[in-house]
């Protein structure tokens, strides 16, 4: 008898579904036939293969209710915030649909008279991907969009807690018309799948999201067989509050960057540093408006904030509330949590955070801000980049001249400057240091699926 995933909701312990495991033996033979048909789909042209992409974000679509049903079911979020996954999800599809047609090459000019140079762009092969349980129809369609625009092959490990609606977003794809092989998921425990994937001489890039420590390991893997990577891994957000931003503004926008997805996303504002001038009114006007946040089952149409995740995601985040409450922080909104019948906690403001908190050194992924005060703003660009972490940042200010010495300042691959949702299919996303290496979205996104050859003829 095969093995099982449990796919459970977190709101309320209920299980979902369960589905076959797949083994080490059937992630080969998916590989396998990704290879096969890769040999077909590189040669489908780009008008087509963007016909393709158009009728499958249609598809989607039509099935929107349905898929945010399943992610709030599986992933716990607020059904709005589900649904709005599914659109953001076919942005990718519809921006790489139109990519697949920029394709381009050029010519050089040439150093000899009798020489033509010419550089020209093909799909790099078979493509891997394992993708996260917080945005499970995003992440895989921000993955999946480019490869399949640029011919590759695509072959994607969902998480094991989020199987559902990325398995539903992707039987859409075959319904579009694209033909067995081009697309396809294994339902695997991360560690076969990783292994399989990185050791693979067949899969010629594999694109992760997800922890850093998990990054690494993936990366070690891959360099037996020095294959393409690309890695958008662990965050751990600084926001900056200066003296002259606008509060209205800051706090919106805060609240945006801090509590999506209950705090459980890599680009969640995890640290607050607000100028001592304006400490106490941002942080009462700020307060103020997340006690108003709904906790509950995301299935209620006034929820705003869901569930943690599991058990484990839970525990983390009451641990680094009880540990700032030890070292003096004072809570100021929420700081509660139950696990009763869910991994419910509190939308949670924390006041007088100091350096040696476990919040403000570890990524929270939960519904905490811990708020500290600065008095220079260039010691608050260092804070910030006093981190390992270098993926999403945000600040407010309404002086330009202090937006670009943060813009500048802040070693971070994703900056929101009066905006806490920078993120967006045509921009190119992506982090520094131990967040990860390369971009995806923009044009940047497709460049990863191509391989560049130059041919110098002699004429």
């Amino acid at each position: 008898m095969s093995e099982e995933i449990v796919v459970l909701n977190p709101a309320t312990g209920e299980e979902v579904d369960r589905i076959k495991k797949d083994s080490r033996e059937d992630i080969e033979q998916k590989i396998d036939k990704a290879h096969e048909m890769f040999k077909q789909y590189k040669k489908k042209n780009a008008h087509d293969r963007s016909e393709l992409m158009v009728r499958w974000a249609t598809l989607i679509r039509e099935h929107k209710d349905e898929i945010a049903e399943l992610i709030t079911k599986e992933n716990g979020k607020p059904i709005k915030e589900a649904a709005g996954e599914v659109e953001y999800a076919c942005s990718y599809i519809d921006y790489y649909a139109e990519e697949a047609k920029r394709i381009y090459g050029r010519t050089i000019p040439q150093h000899e008279d009798d020489l033509r140079l010419v550089v020209t762009k093909q799909p790099i092969g078979v493509v891997a991907a394992i993708t996260p349980w917080n945005f499970p129809v995003a992440m895989m369609a921000r993955k999946a969009a480019p490869a399949v625009a640029a011919g590759c092959t695509f072959l994607v490990k969902p998480a094991s807690e989020t199987p559902l609606s990325a398995i539903k977003f992707l039987d859409l794809a075959l319904e579009a018309g694209f033909e067995e092989g081009v697309i396809q998921y294994v339902t695997a425990s991360g560690k076969d799948a990783g292994e399989v994937f990185s050791k693979s001489e067949k899969v010629m890039k594999l694109t992760f999201t997800g922890s850093t420590a998990v990054g690494k390991t993936l990366m070690e893997g891959a360099a037996s067989t020095v294959k393409n990577i690309t890695m958008e891994l662990g965050g751990h957000a600084p926001l900056v509050v200066h003296k002259d931003a606008d509060l209205d503004v800051a706090v919106e926008h805060a609240i945006a960057a801090k509590f999506r997805n209950s705090g459980q996303t890599c680009v969640c504002a995890n640290r607050f540093y607000v100028h001592e001038d304006i400490a106490e009114a941002f942080s009462e006007k700020f307060a103020e408006q997340v006690k108003t946040l709904k906790v509950g089952n995301g299935m209620d149409e006034d929820v705003k904030i869901g569930p943690m995740i599991n058990e484990a995601g839970y525990d983390k985040v009451i641990k680094h509330i009880n540990d700032a409450k030890d070292k003096g922080g004072r809570i100021i909104a929420g700081g509660e949590g139950n696990k009763d019948s869910g991994y419910f906690i509190e939308p949670t403001v924390i006041t007088g955070a100091t350096d040696d908190m476990l919040v403000m050194n570890e990524e929270t992924f939960g519904p905490v801000a811990p708020i500290q005060t600065f008095t220079d703003i260039e010691d608050a660009i260092e804070k910030a980049n006093d981190t390992e972490y270098g993926l999403a940042a945000y600040f407010f200010t309404e002086n330009y001249r202090d937006g670009v010495r943060l813009q500048e300042g802040l070693n971070f691959g994703v900056l929101g400057w009066n905006n806490g949702k920078p993120s967006a299919a045509q921009i190119p996303f992506g982090g520094l240091k131990e967040s990860g290496i390369g971009r995806e979205g923009g044009p940047e996104g497709i460049e990863p699926y191509l391989e560049t050859k130059i041919t110098s003829m002699k004429i």
